[in-house]
C-alpha cells in the first residue's frame, strides 16, 4: 500500500505547488517561503530573505484554506492547525491583500478553484474547544452586549496578564518617543488621559467599560479622585475589585457589574472616560451612547472617549470596493470569535453623533502607530510565552488569539484601523468650556 499512498502525496504536492503559483502570482518580490507536509519547501524568490515560513500540516490544507474563500475559511484553518506560521505573523496576515482580490477576479479564480478541488478534502483532528460565539436576542441589547463581553473576556485573569502590562491595560499604549518599553508607555497612556481630562482631587469620574480598573485606581492613587468603574464582565469586575483591594483603594475606586444604560440621571460626574470599550456599542446605539454620557456629566464637564475607528471607505480612493470586500471578510472571523457584534465607525460619524447629543467636539488625537507598536509587544510577549498561555486555554484559543494580534497590529500599520481620542466637554449654562487656551497642560 506504501506506493499508491506516495502517488497520492506527490500528485497532491505538485498540485499544491500549482496552486502556490497562482495564488502568489501577484508576488514578485516574494519574501516568504512554504514547507509542505513531505518536507520540500516552496522557497522565496531568488534574492530575498524570507521573513516568515508558511508550514502546511497535510495533503488537504489549501483546500482547506481557500474553499470557500474567505478570511473565515482562512482563519478557521489557521486555528485548526491546517497550517502554522513560523517567524513574523504579522507579516503574513498581510498576504490578505494579495489574497483577497483573487477571489473576485473571473479570469483568474475558476482554474484555481478546480486546482484546490484537486487537492485531497482532508483536515486534521478537530481539537474541540469553546468554538465561535453563539448570541442570543436583540442586537447590542443590555442582554446580548453582556453574552458578547463575557465570550471575550470568559478566560482566566492570568492569561491576559501574559501579555498585557503591570496596570492590565487592554487597549492602545502611548510612546511619547516611540523607545519605551510596553509597561512605560501604558503608564504614559494613563497619565496622558489624567491630563486631558484636567482630574483634580475630590472629582467624581466614571470610567465607562473599566477594565481589570487600572485607570480608575491610577487617577485616584495619583489624582484623587473618587472613582467608579462599570463592566459587564464578572471576572473582569472580580480581578478589578482584588486588585484595588491591594492598593489599598477601596475608599476612592469602586467596580460594579453594570451596564451604562442602567445609571441614572441622579447619578452625576465631573469627568468620564472610555477607553476601548465604546467599539462594542454599535452605530445605531451610538446616539443613546452619547445622550447617556451627556446626561451622566456635570456642566463643564469633560468626556474622553478613546477607541478603534473604522476607515471611511471614500479613503480608499479607486481600490474602495477591494478595500470594502477586504473589511467584510476580515470582519467576518472578528465577529465570530474575538469580539461578537462589534462595530468600528469612522470617527467623523462618532464625532458628529457626539455633537448631536449635545458635547462640543475639543481635542482629537490619532494613536494609530502606537496601537502598532502595542500589539506588536502583546504579540511577542504571548509568543514567548507560549507554554504558560498553553496551561491557561487551550490550543485553539491560543491560536485565535495570536492571529487576532498580528492581524490587527498589520491593520493599524496600513492604515486600515484607526484609534482615536476625542475630548468632548459639556458647556455650563453660559457656554464656558473651562479649559486653557492651549494644549500645554497636557504635555508639561
Amino acid at each position: 500500500m506504501a506506493a499508491p499512498t506516495i502517488a497520492r502525496d506527490e500528485t497532491a504536492a505538485r498540485a499544491s505547488r500549482a496552486v502556490l503559483a497562482a495564488v502568489f502570482a501577484g508576488c514578485p518580490e516574494r519574501d516568504f517561503a512554504v514547507r509542505l507536509w513531505n518536507g520540500d519547501t516552496w522557497s522565496p524568490a531568488p534574492e530575498q530573505t524570507p521573513r516568515f515560513t508558511i508550514v502546511l500540516n497535510h495533503p488537504g490544507a489549501l483546500r482547506r484554506m481557500f474553499l470557500p474563500p474567505s478570511e473565515l475559511v482562512l482563519g478557521e484553518a489557521f486555528v485548526h492547525g491546517d497550517f502554522d506560521v513560523e517567524g513574523d505573523l504579522v507579516a503574513c496576515t498581510g498576504l490578505a491583500d494579495v489574497v483577497a482580490p483573487l477571489f473576485t477576479d473571473p479570469r483568474r479564480w475558476p482554474p484555481l478553484a478546480r486546482l484546490l478541488l484537486s487537492l485531497p478534502n482532508s483536515r486534521l483532528a478537530d481539537p474541540g474547544w469553546r468554538g465561535g460565539a453563539q448570541l442570543h436576542g436583540e442586537l447590542h441589547s443590555s442582554h446580548r452586549d453582556q453574552q458578547a463581553v463575557v465570550y471575550h473576556y470568559d478566560l482566566p485573569g492570568e492569561f491576559y496578564a501574559l501579555f498585557l502590562d503591570k496596570y492590565m491595560q487592554y487597549s492602545c499604549a502611548y510612546f511619547p518617543t516611540g523607545e519605551e518599553g510596553l509597561d512605560a508607555a501604558q503608564e504614559a497612556k494613563l497619565e496622558h488621559i489624567c491630563r486631558k481630562l484636567r482630574l483634580q482631587r475630590g472629582e467624581r469620574l466614571l470610567d465607562i467599560g473599566c477594565g481589570w480598573g487600572g485607570l480608575i485606581s491610577f487617577a485616584a492613587e495619583r489624582y484623587g479622585v473618587e472613582a467608579l468603574g462599570i463592566t459587564l464582565s464578572p471576572s473582569q469586575a472580580a480581578m478589578a475589585k482584588w486588585r484595588i483591594q491591594q492598593m489599598g483603594l477601596g475608599d476612592r475606586c469602586r467596580v460594579d457589574l453594570r451596564d451604562y444604560r442602567s445609571l441614572g440621571p441622579w447619578e452625576r460626574f465631573d469627568k468620564i472616560v472610555s477607553v476601548g470599550m465604546f467599539e462594542h456599542v454599535g452605530r445605531a446605539t451610538l446616539p443613546q451612547y452619547f445622550q447617556q454620557a451627556y446626561t451622566l456629566l456635570a456642566p463643564g464637564g469633560l468626556f474622553l472617549n478613546h477607541g478603534i475607528a473604522g476607515v471611511h471607505m471614500a479613503q480608499a480612493g479607486p481600490l474602495g470596493n477591494v478595500a470594502r470586500r477586504l473589511q467584510e471578510m476580515r470582519g467576518d472571523f472578528m465577529h465570530k470569535y474575538v469580539f461578537p457584534d462589534a462595530q468600528l465607525v469612522p470617527v467623523s460619524e462618532t464625532n458628529d453623533l457626539a455633537e448631536r447629543a449635545g458635547f462640543e467636539v475639543r481635542d482629537v488625537e490619532s494613536l494609530r502607530e502606537h496601537y502598532a507598536r502595542t500589539l506588536r509587544h502583546w504579540l511577542h510577549n504571548l509568543e514567548t510565552k507560549r507554554e504558560e498561555a498553553l496551561r491557561l486555554v487551550d490550543q485553539p484559543t491560543y491560536r485565535v488569539w495570536r492571529l487576532y494580534i498580528a492581524g490587527c497590529a498589520h491593520a493599524f500599520n496600513t492604515a486600515r484601523l484607526n484609534v482615536y481620542q476625542t475630548l468632548l466637554v459639556k458647556p455650563d449654562e453660559k457656554g464656558r468650556s473651562g479649559l486653557p487656551w492651549s494644549r500645554a497642560y497636557i504635555y508639561s
